[in-house]
């Protein structure tokens, strides 16, 4: 979905409806055209994710504004759902915040959201977490909120409050938090790291508006239902395909490793029942024939025939 004016009205109608909106995290493109048919009404890009796959370094705020949207212009451009980023801390302080979010929305993507760490950040779900003052968190939220009114009113702008993981952190500092910055213009509350469902529901409780849930690390791993009895709105599992995918290759590679040239046939065996046994289709290429006989001179097309089929 390739304009975000289109891609955040699609999303404020998701979280606008009766039902918990589930984002399912990728890191990729490819990951994102998955989730997409798999049945899945929205995409999650995690910042752990793009670290990890894309520079090969923790999520410890190594990556750049302009590494992170390129991957998310790409995912975005993909599929037709709409696309929700991890900005990290919008990569400096409010003025840096403002192209941020200009950037993110020239990228195509719905929303984003930004989180009230320090710089460098660290994974939410990690020790030794710092945070800044509210007066200029919530100073970056207002910034954002600025260049989000003037851009896209549409586009989803998300506080994370991380002050919960934080040593000494309480829940009330959390709820003050993100009160201030939904008052400072953010459209949905993100509390990081909580570790109960009494606490979510104390956060749903006490926030105004539409509250994000991190299904992962300390939080509990609740069922979309009792999240929602609670009062979340949507629900986000970032880094659960990026562990299958890596998963999936370190057991691939082990084996071929090991097997040489045999694992492939052993494998086109296992998997001609798999939905992706015809990844060449997945790709996209029946698509592009199509198009080609349409739009290229008929001896060009031709030499394209047959071409379609085969087993990458």
């Amino acid at each position: 979905m390739s304009s975000s004016r289109g891609a955040a009205r699609a999303l404020r109608g998701l979280l606008a409806a009766d039902e918990i909106v589930i984002a399912p995290g990728c890191f990729n493109a490819m990951g994102a055209r998955i989730i997409e048919r798999t049945g899945f009404s929205t995409v999650y890009i995690s910042g752990y994710g793009v670290s990890v796959s894309h520079i090969g370094r923790p999520d410890v705020g190594l990556t750049t504004l302009t590494e992170v949207t390129d991957v998310a212009s790409k995912i975005a451009s993909a599929v037709r759902v709409p696309v929700i980023c991890d900005a990290d801390t919008g990569y400096g302080n409010a003025i840096n915040v403002m192209r941020t979010v200009e950037e993110f929305i020239k990228s195509g993507v719905a929303g984003i959201h930004l989180e009230d760490q320090i710089a460098p950040k660290r994974c939410g779900h990690v020790a030794g977490k710092q945070v800044i003052s509210l007066a200029e968190a919530a100073g970056k939220i207002r910034a954002a909120a600025r260049v989000r009114d003037e851009i896209d009113p549409d586009f989803v702008l998300i506080a994370r409050c991380d002050a919960r993981g934080v040593a000494g952190g309480s829940l009330a500092d959390t709820i003050n938090r993100l009160q201030a910055y939904r008052e400072a213009g953010a459209d949905m509350a993100f509390p990081e790291g909580l570790l109960s469902g009494e606490e979510i529901q104390q956060v749903c409780e006490a926030v105004p508006g539409a509250i994000l849930y991190n299904r992962t690390g300390v939080s509990p791993n609740l069922s979309s239902a009792d999240l929602q009895k609670l009062g979340i709105d949507m629900v986000i599992n970032p880094g659960g395909g990026m562990r299958a995918a890596a998963h999936a290759m370190w057991d691939y590679y082990s084996a071929f490793a090991a097997e040489d040239h045999a694992l492939e046939d052993r494998l086109k065996v296992a998997n001609k029942a798999h939905p992706l046994a015809d990844f060449h289709g997945f790709a996209g290429f029946p698509e592009i024939r199509e198009m080609e006989t349409e739009f290229l001179p008929e001896e060009e097309a031709a030499k394209y025939d047959g071409a379609v089929g085969f087993q990458p």
